[in-house]
């Protein structure tokens, strides 16, 4: 098992209730896929460095994970179908960063 960090950018359009089912999935697409989350942290919505699909903001979610390389693979091409998911990106890391992160207590 590799170590991963990943962060998912969320559509700002989504309400409460589709947002948290997202966010499920994406858990459910790591444990499917014989994968561990480890830690994870809400950022919350936030400013985007450039416009994505036309949206200035997104929900920010980070994930710490432990899954077999060949695995997430396949994760990415789920992740890539899904019209909420504005981006998605996985670091491999030798250890996880202690939590909280800084970017967690900065302001919104």
């Amino acid at each position: 098992m590799n170590k991963f960090e990943a962060v998912i950018l969320l559509s700002p359009e989504l309400g409460a209730q589709p947002l948290k089912k997202e966010i499920d999935a994406f858990k459910k697409y790591i444990t499917s896929n014989s994968g561990n989350i480890i830690n994870e942290e809400d950022w919350g919505l936030r400013d985007l460095s450039f416009n994505i699909n036309k949206f200035k903001k997104a929900f920010y979610n980070f994930f710490q994970i432990e899954i077999d390389g060949k695995n997430l693979i396949t994760i990415k091409k789920d992740l890539n179908q899904s019209e909420n998911i504005l981006r998605h990106i996985f670091i491999k890391v030798k250890n996880h960063q202690e939590l909280p992160t800084k970017l967690i207590n900065e302001k919104k």
